[in-house]
């Protein structure tokens, strides 16, 4: 496996590595999803493309509980969408996460295990990542990148599916994804991500902070750990919609993101909030339309791809 990461000082390093091996290959975390809500984001007529596009997709929902996404706020059912991004872009296609593995929607408790009777996947096997890239004509061979936010068992449905594709990811999450503490433990499905024959990039934290992955300004990555220990932000500029802030789950729902609420899961919950703080400031200083992680009220405000897509 090739491996692309960045050492203390920011300097780019290439080696080879096997993959990552530990005694325990199982995980634990979740209950069972569904929307059924109509697509209610406005829409316009398909025009021209300014040759550099957003896709907004979901794979599914996660049926949980309040208190899962909103730290301590409660029993009561809550339903959330499982968004994943896909970026045309004229230097490569990028998938950013790729929601749930089809493996949730075949059989979702040989995959995921007890997390089920926690967050319970709703998705079909045709919500795939793989499938909805065909829906807008994006084929797995023609995809360059798959950019991970984090490791967690809703964001990693695109790892291995897309032959060409390298993979990019803090290093710090992709180590802490292997050996978990006990509370994160069930978030992680070691199947997803522990792939042999995988080209793997790795980022260095605050040494490649706001790491621009064309060059252009076009995807800009976020360092916000909190949620976990290696989660990053995206800041995608696109030529007429102008700046759209993914804060991934960095701000998992609009209470999160005005300081109303901690995500139900944290490694630290001061990382957590000055990420919060840091995507703020980004955002005023650019003007961009934030995207905030699972929240279902701020999900259905946007374009939805394939119908539509930010260009």
């Amino acid at each position: 496996m090739k491996i692309v990461e960045f050492d203390e000082k920011g300097q780019q390093v290439i080696r080879d590595s096997g993959s990552i091996m530990s005694n325990d290959s199982t995980s634990k975390l979740a209950p069972r999803p569904v929307f059924g809500k109509p697509d209610t984001a406005p829409r316009r007529k398909r025009k021209s493309s300014s040759g550099i596009e957003l896709h907004m997709f979901q794979t599914g929902t996660l049926r949980t509980k309040m208190k899962y996404i909103k730290m301590n706020q409660g029993e009561e059912d809550f339903e959330i969408p499982v968004p994943w991004f896909l970026i045309k872009h004229p230097m490569g296609n990028v998938v950013i996460d790729g929601g749930n593995a089809v493996e949730a929607a075949i059989d979702k408790r040989a995959h995921w295990g007890a997390v089920v009777d926690a967050y319970d996947p709703v998705m079909d096997v045709k919500e795939n990542c793989v499938e909805q890239c065909k829906s807008v004509g994006v084929s797995p061979h023609d995809v360059r990148f798959v950019v991970q936010s984090h490791l967690h068992l809703d964001h990693t449905g695109a790892i291995g599916r897309f032959p060409n594709a390298q993979h990019i990811v803090q290093r710090s999450e992709y180590e802490y994804a292997f050996n978990p503490q006990w509370f994160a433990k069930g978030a992680y499905i070691r199947a997803d991500f522990d792939r042999p024959g995988l080209d793997w990039k790795f980022l260095g934290g605050e040494f490649t902070d706001n790491y621009d992955l064309f060059g252009d300004g076009t995807i800009r990555m976020i360092f916000t750990p909190g949620h976990s220990t290696g989660h990053q932000s995206f800041l995608i500029t696109l030529p007429n919609t102008g700046p759209v802030l993914l804060t991934i789950d960095a701000a998992y729902t609009q209470d999160h993101w005005d300081n109303k609420a901690l995500p139900g899961l944290v490694v630290s919950s001061s990382d957590a909030a000055d990420s919060v703080a840091k995507l703020h400031k980004i955002a005023d200083d650019t003007g961009a339309m934030v995207v905030t992680g699972h929240d279902p009220k701020n999900w259905e405000s946007f374009r939805k791809a394939p119908y539509d897509f930010y260009d």
